[in-house]
């Protein structure tokens, strides 16, 4: 996890350094003395945890955490508990931990920033999946709904396209590029100028071609090392 520390006490952030080194997930990219600073790097940089002290001077880290769009987690790291309730109200803080921090404390703050970033990690793979679980294609003004996981082949054919699926084939006008980019990635893959398969439905590779159902499909020479990498991932 790449990380920074914001923190107006230069031994604090000595401190937090040297607790980083000790866990070997962490990666301590920048330190900063003070918010503004590190709002300027966040602007062009991310990173995926930040140790954050609530109290420095002209811009507090609860004013901080107010001006992220897209915080990544924070665990807070102060001397003063009085604010561990309001600090909390944010579902992007992993933890609260107050000075001196001792390494077991911190290695625990450290799994609930884990723990915390793979709940969001799902939450959007499933949010991903219900998006992507059927589309509608447009034939003769009718919006017919096409389920994802039936789609075996997807070839082109001069102005339109040919869906085949496992109940029933589709021409669609349309271009192979414009549907290719509806496709999870996960599930389908360009094969061939003209051909879009479905991964998992292959059932038999030779030489520069895949059989797909009763369907022999050509694997351009530049698409064969993809296609051989997504297999490995089944």
């Amino acid at each position: 996890m790449d990380c920074i520390v914001i923190d107006d006490e230069k031994m604090a952030r000595v401190i937090i350094r040297t607790l980083c080194n000790e866990v070997e997930i962490l990666n301590l990219v920048e330190e900063f003395s003070g918010a503004i600073d590190a709002m300027k790097y966040l602007n062009e940089n991310s990173v995926d945890l930040i140790f954050l002290d609530i109290h420095m001077p002209n811009f507090s880290g609860l004013d901080f955490i107010k001006t992220l769009k897209d915080p990544p987690k924070i665990i807070f790291t102060t001397s003063d508990p009085k604010f561990a309730i309001e600090a909390f109200e944010y579902d992007f803080i992993a933890d609260y931990l107050l000075k001196p921090i001792e390494l077991p404390r911190f290695e625990k703050a450290i799994k609930k920033a884990e723990k915390l970033q793979l709940s969001d990690a799902k939450i959007e793979a499933k949010k991903e999946l219900a998006i992507k679980n059927d589309f509608y294609v447009n034939i003769d003004r009718r919006l017919i709904k096409i389920d994802l996981s039936s789609i075996y082949l997807i070839k082109a054919k001069g102005d339109y396209i040919d869906i085949k699926t496992d109940n029933k084939d589709y021409t669609v006008h349309s271009t192979l590029k414009k549907i290719e980019e509806k496709l999870p990635d996960s599930m389908f893959l360009k094969v061939h100028r003209s051909y879009i398969i479905n991964v998992k439905k292959i059932i038999d590779i030779e030489d520069n071609s895949v059989l797909i159902k009763k369907d022999v499909i050509p694997v351009s020479r530049s698409n064969r090392p993809e296609l051989m990498k997504r297999l490995d991932l089944l």
